[in-house]
C-alpha cells in the first residue's frame, strides 16, 4: 500500500470512528465501480475525481470515441457502414495525433497489429 493509499485509510478511520460518515446518502448501499483495470494505478484517484467532477479531457473524449468506434467496426460485417466507420475511425486518430497524442499504440504498431490484419483478412 502506498504512503497516500495509508493517509487516505488513516483519514477515513478517523472519520468513522467520529461518526462523520454516519449520515452519508446511498450508507449501507453497494458500491457502483467502474472498471478502472487499464488505467495505471498512480493515475485512478485522479481520473475518478475528474470523472466524478463530470470532465473529461478532450485527449480522452477522442480515445473513448475512437474505442467505440474501433469496437463498431469489429462487430461489422463488410459493406458501406463499416466503410463509413473506418473513416471516422481515421478522422478520430488524425484529431488525436494533432494534438501530440498516439491513438492506439497496440493497433499501430507490433506484432498485435500484424495479427489482427491478418485476423482481418481472413474474414474478407
Amino acid at each position: 500500500m502506498s504512503l497516500v493509499d495509508r493517509l487516505a485509510e488513516a483519514h477515513i478511520q478517523k472519520a468513522q470512528a467520529s461518526g462523520e460518515l454516519d449520515d452519508l446518502p446511498g450508507r449501507g448501499q453497494p458500491l457502483e465501480l467502474d472498471d478502472d483495470s487499464l488505467v495505471p494505478e498512480a493515475l485512478r484517484a485522479g481520473y475518478r475525481l475528474l470523472k466524478s467532477a463530470g470532465f473529461l479531457p478532450p485527449e480522452l473524449e477522442l480515445v473513448r470515441e475512437i474505442r467505440e468506434v474501433e469496437s463498431l467496426i469489429a462487430r461489422l460485417d463488410h459493406g458501406e457502414e463499416r466503410e463509413r466507420a473506418c473513416v471516422r475511425l481515421n478522422l478520430l486518430r488524425s484529431r488525436l495525433l494533432s494534438r501530440g497524442h498516439e491513438p492506439s499504440l497496440l493497433l499501430e504498431r507490433g506484432e498485435y497489429r500484424d495479427r489482427l490484419i491478418r485476423r482481418l483478412d481472413k474474414e474478407d
